[in-house]
Parts: structure tokens; sequence; C-alpha cells
């Protein structure tokens, strides 16, 4: 934006320092080539009386040796003819020159002599002005005078260049003047963007509220409250699920507790009452655990946005392949082949913990709904071009819907729907929110002809 401002800017003061400039430079010429007309016309008129009074008398000496000083004097011509076309005299200049008869023929016709063009600093060309000698209709010859407009053009080039030194210094403090104005509005702007930033990553953020014009100040007083309110009722919220789910762990420990006890007791009838029971106390334990959990992910998430240290970074092929001898054993019960693939050291900037607890959401979901007879595969890369690490849990299993692949990261959304046998819809959610609070991405795929991939990116750490 800040450009796009500057860019309409510095458009708009070189355009009004040209608009005042180009009619100043026009009127300095103009000016200058009428000087020259009126400082010939006086050297005309003087040649016309001397040559009237040659024509009266039949003298022309002192005609010729005024003519000839003049052309001496100041490097510039003169021809006098009289009524017939005959040259009285001729002095730098002659009747055979290059236009001088036909301006010869106009002043014998007593038309008005041709009018210097306007000069500019590369004119070179000598200009022919002429006067009938007599007066009335009674023309007794003419007076041609050949100008020179070397020093008049030189007279505006100087001119000009005092012109275009002022129309610079004018637009450099103009081109100055747009990029205070531009910093002065923008700035504001910018700082307002790094706060949407933070706020976007669960930090407060609290921007100038003095800088800039008057709505930007309203704005950004806003702004602030604004960001008051987001971080505080992002804060409650998971002060809240952190203190439900830690909160719910005690009587749930003691619900578990009085229920086992009851084991001995139930039979018949009253046993599959029972087991329902105790399914939905581990459910009831599973859905507390992973609202902990992913409680815990956020407030990772947002200490780490906030600057916080990242921890040490983990070799991802150590943990790929620790994860998948952990759930090797389950695929094999649920009848599914589980394979590693992978080159090479590759640490990410993510700790082992998290990683680990990554991929046992990512595994447990491809043995468990892949299906049996399916294969699934862990596989890992570095992507040198892009310093990233990746790793890849694919399956051929029946994969997902598209509105499953949109959904299966939302809270407590479960591929099978809302009456889903098992799991709390949760754990993609967590491995979500903790891959991308370390700055990297989760996301789903389909695999062609059938089944899906979960691809986790994350940056690389220094080893």
């Amino acid at each position: 934006m800040r450009a796009r401002l500057l860019l309409v800017l510095v458009v708009f003061a070189l355009a009004a320092v040209a608009g005042f400039a180009t009619p100043l430079l026009r009127s300095t010429a103009e000016q200058r080539t009428q000087q020259l007309a009126i400082g010939r016309d006086a050297d005309i008129d003087r040649f016309v009386v001397l040559a009237q009074q040659a024509v009266d008398s039949g003298d022309t000496t002192a005609l010729a040796a005024d003519a000839r000083r003049y052309a001496e004097l100041y490097g510039e011509g003169v021809v006098v003819v009289d009524a017939r076309r005959e040259p009285l005299t001729q002095a730098g200049l002659s009747l055979t020159d290059p236009g001088v008869r036909a301006v010869v023929e106009g002043a014998l016709r007593n038309q008005p002599g041709p009018q210097p063009p306007t000069l500019s600093p590369w004119s070179a060309e000598p200009v022919l002005l002429a006067r009938p000698v007599g007066t009335g209709t009674r023309v007794a010859g003419a007076v041609v005078l050949r100008a020179s407009v070397t020093p008049a053009a030189a007279d505006v080039a100087r001119r000009w260049t005092a012109v275009g030194l002022g129309a610079l210094l004018a637009a450099t403090a103009f081109v100055l003047l747009a990029m205070l104005l531009a910093r002065w509005v923008v700035r504001p702007l910018h700082a307002l963007e790094d706060g949407v930033r933070a706020v976007t990553a669960g930090r407060r953020a609290q921007v100038p509220a003095g800088a800039g014009p008057r709505e930007l100040r309203s704005l950004a007083a806003s702004f602030n409250r604004m960001s008051d309110a987001v971080v505080e009722s992002a804060d409650q919220q998971r002060r809240l699920v952190a203190d439900a789910s830690h909160q719910l762990r005690n009587p749930l420990a003691a619900l578990r507790l009085r229920v086992d006890s009851l084991g001995t007791s139930v039979s018949g009838e009253g046993r599959r009452a029972y087991e329902a029971t105790v399914a939905e106390v581990e459910r009831l334990e599973s859905l507390a655990d992973g609202l902990l959990a992913l409680a815990l992910a956020e407030s990772t998430a947002t200490r780490l946005a906030a600057g916080a240290p990242a921890g040490e970074p983990c070799d991802v092929a150590a943990v790929a392949a620790d994860r998948a001898d952990a759930w090797r054993a389950a695929a094999d019960r649920a009848g599914v082949r589980l394979t590693l693939r992978g080159d090479g050291r590759v640490l990410a900037d993510c700790p082992e913990p998290e990683l680990a607890q990554v991929l046992d959401v990512v595994l447990d979901n491809a043995i468990h709904y892949a299906g049996r007879g399916a294969r699934v595969e862990l596989a890992w890369t570095f992507e040198p071009a892009d310093g990233l690490a990746r790793l890849v849990v694919s399956d051929d299993g029946p994969g997902l819907s598209a509105e499953g692949l949109a959904k299966a990261t939302d809270r407590f959304w479960r591929a099978g729907g809302d009456g889903a046998p098992r799991g709390t819809g949760l754990g993609l959610a967590i491995a979500h929110r903790q891959v991308t609070g370390r700055g990297g991405r989760l996301e789903l795929r389909p695999v062609r002809p059938h089944g899906l991939a979960v691809r986790i990116t994350l940056p690389v750490g220094a080893g």
C-alpha cells in the first residue's frame, strides 16, 4: 500500500511541477525571442533611413559603409535593394542566398516581414528580417537583415537551466514530502497489521494510538480494546477447558473405582448394562484427557507465538522408527501391514514427545480405520530447497469423503458421524494444533484410487 500511495503522490507532485515549469519555459523562450526581434527592429529602422537617403540623393556611400561596419561588428549580413530590385548594398548577405529574394519581394509589396520562430536552446538557423523603404504606398526599396540567434539561444539555455534546476529542487522537495506523508499515513497501518498477526497468534497486541491521521488513531485505539477483549476471551476459554478437564479427572477416577468395585457383584442380566457403563466411563476419561491435551497444545502454541524457546529439535527418523515399532503389534492385531520408509537423519524443530504424540494420533487412526488387509506406510523426507522436514502416513483404506477431509481436524468430529463407536474427535484437532504451533502444517489428502494420506510438515531444526 505504501508503494501505491507513494506512487500516486509522486506522480501528482511531478505533474504539478511540470505544469508549473512548462509554461515558464515557454514564456522565457518567447520573451527572449521578442527581445531579439525588438533589438533588430531598431537596426533595420536605421538602415531604412539610410536607404531612403541613398535613394533620394543617389549616393550609396554612407549606406554601404554603415552596412560593412555592421556586418564586421555583429557578424550579421545586410542587403538593401531599390524598387527595381537592384542591390544598393550587400554586406555579408546576397540576393542569391536562400530565402532572401522571397523576403525582398514581400517587403516591396509592403507586406509585414516574417517573424522569428520561438527560440530554444538548440536553435541555430539565422532568421531573416525585412522592412520596406518608403512610406504609405510609395515603396522605394527594401532592407533585409540576417540576424544570428546563437547568443539568444544561449540566453534561453541559461534561463531554461535555471528553471530546470528550480523545478528539480521543487520536485525533490515534493517527493520527500510525499515520502514523509506516505510514511505518516502507512506506518500506523503496518503497526495494525502486525497487531492483527499477533492477535491471530493468540498474543495481546498494543499498537501506537498517537501516530497518523485522526481516523487511524481512533482505529488504533479501538483495535487495542478489541485485542484486549479477544485475548482475554481466548485465555478464559483455554482456562475453562483446562480447568474443566482437570477438575473432571478426580470425580471420574472415583467413579471408575466404584464401577470397578461393582464388577464382581454384577451378573446375569445386569452384566450388559455394567459393561456399557464401564465403556462410557472410559470414554469420559478419554474425553477429559483429550481436553486437557488440547488445552496444553493451545497453551504451548501461544507461548511459542509470544517468543518462548522452542525446545530441543528431534531426530525425525528415530521418532518415526520408535513409533512404528510401538504400533506394529496393534497393526498386526488389526490385520494391517505397517511399513517404514525414509533415508537419512533429519532434525525437525519440534520436541520429541510432541512429534511422538502427533504420530501416535495419526497411526492410531490409520490402523483402526484402514481395515483388515490394508497397508499403512510411515515415510519421512527432507526438502532442502524449503528447509522443511516432511512425514507422511498413508494407507490404502476407504479414505474420507471431501466433507470429511475438510472437517477431520475440527474438534469433536469423527469419521462415523455423531454415533461413531470409538474416539472423542479430539485426536487430529490436538495434533493439528501442535504442528501449527511449531510453524508447520498438517494436511489430509486423498490417495488414488482409494485411501488417505496425512502429511506433516515441520521446519528443520538446527543440529
